[in-house]
């Protein structure tokens, strides 16, 4: 019986370790979109299945001329589906943000360059919406209404 418990854990464990190794390495530090979605396919799937509504592209036009940081972890399942639903929303709304940053952390949700310190990250994905470089607000894991309706919400303030 013990034989029998200790190879269900090994099995699980080395499971779990081909899972990861399938994905590839984590991703660090700044990435651009083609990185992301060449490199990690959850993001890539979820970018193609996603469609914007046109309500939500509407409410994407508020964050004109604002900044986003987007602290993200490769490895984090509501960053597979809230990422690549923000990059969509930009792209097919058109809005023309004054810059947008994607930030991978570590496992430990540590970023080389101390983001993680400097905006103060506890949950993945984090959205920091800047204008003029202050802080307006953020968007933490997911959102309550909706990505865009959440994004727009702090924008307008």
């Amino acid at each position: 019986m013990l034989k029998h418990l200790l190879l269900c854990c090994l099995l699980t464990l080395c499971s779990q370790a081909l899972t990861a190794a399938e994905k590839g390495p984590d991703a660090i530090g700044l990435l651009s979109q083609q990185q992301l979605l060449a490199n990690y396919d959850a993001f890539a799937d979820e970018y193609g299945r996603y469609t914007p509504t046109q309500q939500e592209l509407q409410q994407m036009q508020a964050l004109s001329g604002v900044s986003l940081v987007v602290l993200f972890g490769s490895w984090c399942h509501d960053s597979e589906r809230e990422v690549p639903r923000l990059l969509k929303l930009i792209a097919v709304s058109g809005v023309e943000l004054e810059n947008m940053q994607l930030q991978a952390v570590d496992r430990n949700k540590q970023h080389p360059d101390k983001l993680h310190t400097d905006y103060k990250l506890r949950y993945t994905p984090t959205f920091i919406v800047l204008r003029d470089g202050k802080e307006l607000g953020r968007v933490i894991e997911k959102p309550q209404q909706s990505l865009a309706a959440d994004l727009a919400a702090i924008a307008g303030n």
